[in-house]
C-alpha cells in the first residue's frame, strides 16, 4: 500500500517510516526540503520524497492520487499563541483539500490528551485540528498521547536535564500534575496497526503507559534508575512564565516550547478510556522500562531523532539554502589557515565530532561563557548539545549552531548562528589539499 507521510522529518515521522517500509508499505514523504530528508539506502526504493509546504497549497497540487492512506504528524511551535493556532488550522485545511482528490481511505493523526475541561492554548489547538480532519469525509483515526518516552523527545530530555543537573530543585506546583507516560516504541505501534484497520475508523483513543504519576514522582524514579538522589520541593509562587524561564536556564529547551509545555502540563494527561485495547491488545513497556531502553540507544549511539533536530521554535526556514550564500561586503570576516602535516581525513573526523561533549577544542571556558550569555539574552546557548557524536546532516541542531552542510568528502562544514548576534554569523570549517607534490595539507576556519 501507498501511504503519505506528513511530518516525515519530525521526531515521530524519522521513526515511523522505516516501520512502515518494514510492513511492506510505499511511502510518500511529504517534506519541506527534499535535503533534510537522510533515507539509508536500503529503504530508497520503497520511498517517493514529494516536496511541499501545507502552508502553501500550491505546492500540493501534484499529490499521487494513487494513496491509501495518510499520516497527518505536523504540529506547529510558532513563537506567538495567535501564529501557531492559525498555522496548524491552515496547515489542517489544505492537507485536507489536497487529500481529498486521491484515493485515500484514512488519516491518522497523533495529538495529546485533551480531557480537562480548561485546555492550554497548544491542547486547545490539537483539538481544532482533530475537528478539521474528522470534518473531511475521509475515515479518520485519533491517537492522543501524553508524555512520549524516548531518546530524544522533548520531554524525556527536559525530565533528563532537570535529574541529571538539580541535585535540589524548587518545582512549580504542576509537578503534581498527572500524566500517563507511554514509550515511543508503544506510540509506534499504535500507529502502525491502526493503519487501514477499519475497526478504527472515524474513531478516538488516548494511548498511554500502564501508570499513572505525577511529574514529581516521574522526575525522582528516573533519579532512582540513573542512581542518583534528588529532592523535590514544590512552591506556589512559580508562575508560568517563571516556569518557563526556570526550564530555559535548566534544560535544552527554548522559551517558545517551554512557554508551550508548562501550559500544557497545568492540564492532566490521563487517559480517560482504554478502548484501543479491546481492538489492538498490547501490553505497553512500564516506565522504568521506557527510560531504560531510552538510554540502551543512547550509549549505542543509535537515537534516530531529536526534537532538538526538528527546528522546532527556530526563527530559520526549513529551507536552510537561503543561507548558504555568506555575505562578502559589509561584515567582518576571520579566515585562519592551519597548516596540517597529518592524514587529512583524520581532521575530517575532529571537524565532524566538534561541539557537544566533545567541545571545541580550545577555550572551551570561553565557548561555555558565551553560550551563558546567549540565555541570558533568551538563546538557546550551548545546552542542545548534538544528537549523534559521530555523524551530521544538513539541519541538525549542534551548540547554538544550525548545520547548514556537511559534505565529508569535501572536507566542509558550514554552520550558521542561532545564538544572539547582533545580524547574521558563520562558522565555516574547510580541509584543502594545497600542494599535492610536498603533501601539505590545510585546514580552513571562517567566521
Amino acid at each position: 500500500m501507498k501511504v503519505l507521510l506528513t511530518g516525515a522529518n519530525g521526531y515521530i515521522g524519522k521513526r515511523l517510516l522505516p516501520q512502515l517500509i518494514r510492513q511492506g508499505h510505499t511511502v510518500v514523504a511529504l517534506v519541506r526540503s527534499r535535503s533534510r530528508l537522510k533515507i539509508p539506502e536500503k529503504f530508497q526504493p520503497h520511498v517517493e520524497v514529494y516536496e511541499g509546504d501545507l502552508l502553501k497549497p500550491e505546492t500540493l497540487q501534484n499529490l499521487p492520487r494513487d494513496l491509501d492512506a495518510a499520516y497527518y504528524l505536523v504540529h506547529s511551535m510558532a513563537r506567538k499563541q495567535h501564529d501557531f493556532t492559525e498555522q496548524e488550522r491552515h496547515s489542517a485545511e489544505n492537507f485536507v483539500a489536497a487529500l481529498k482528490p486521491t484515493n485515500a481511505r484514512q488519516i491518522v493523526y497523533l495529538g495529546g490528551i485533551a480531557n480537562a475541561e480548561e485546555l492550554s492554548p497548544h491542547l486547545q489547538s490539537r483539538r481544532n485540528v482533530e475537528r478539521i480532519l474528522q470534518g473531511s469525509g475521509i475515515p479518520t483515526t485519533i491517537l492522543r498521547a501524553g508524555i512520549i518516552l524516548g531518546a530524544g523527545s522533548a520531554s524525556f530530555e527536559i525530565i533528563r536535564d532537570l535529574v541529571e543537573k538539580l541535585p535540589i530543585m524548587v518545582a512549580p506546583r504542576w509537578v503534581a500534575t498527572l500524566s500517563q507516560p507511554i514509550a515511543i516504541v508503544d506510540v509506534l505501534y499504535y500507529l502502525t496497526h491502526v493503519l487501514l484497520n477499519e475497526k478504527c475508523y472515524d474513531q478516538t483513543f488516548d494511548i498511554g503507559g500502564p501508570e499513572k504519576m505525577s511529574y514529581k514522582e516521574m522526575m525522582l524514579r528516573f533519579a532512582k534508575l540513573r542512581g542518583l538522589k534528588r529532592h523535590i520541593i514544590e512552591v506556589p509562587v512559580l508562575t508560568p512564565k517563571l516556569s518557563s524561564y526556570w526550564l530555559i536556564f535548566v534544560t535544552s529547551t527554548n522559551f517558545y516550547l517551554a512557554q508551550a509545555l508548562v501550559e500544557s502540563l497545568k492540564c492532566e494527561a490521563v487517559c480517560s478510556e482504554s478502548r484501543i485495547q479491546e481492538i489492538l491488545p498490547h501490553k505497553c513497556l512500564s516506565f522504568d522500562e521506557a527510560v531504560k531502553l531510552a538510554f540502551d540507544k543512547i550509549e549505542q549511539n543509535k537515537v534516530l531523532s531529536s526534537w532538538k533536530d526538528t527546528m522546532t521554535g527556530s526563527a530559520l526556514s526549513p529551507d536552510l539554502s537561503p543561507y548558504f550564500e555568506i555575505p562578502k561586503h559589509g561584515c567582518l570576516t576571520d579566515i585562519e589557515r592551519v597548516p596540517i602535516a597529518g592524514n587529512p581525513d583524520e581532521v575530517v573526523d575532529r571537524i565532524w565530532k566538534i561541539g557537544g561533549k566533545t567541545g571545541w577544542y580550545f577555550m572551551d571556558w570561553a565557548w561555555e561563557i558565551r553560550g551563558l550569555i546567549d540565555i541570558l539574552f533568551g538563546g538557546v546557548g550551548l545546552r542542545r548539545g548534538r544528537t549523534d557524536p559521530m555523524q551530521i546532516h544538513q539541519g541538525d541542531a549542534l551548540d547554538f549552531w544550525r548545520v547548514l552542510a556537511a559534505d565529508r568528502e569535501e572536507g566542509r562544514l558550514l554552520l550558521y548562528a542561532e545564538m544572539k548576534v547582533p545580524g547574521e554569523a558563520w562558522l565555516e570549517f574547510k580541509v584543502q589539499i594545497r600542494n599535492l607534490f610536498r603533501r601539505q595539507h590545510f585546514a580552513r576556519a571562517a567566521s
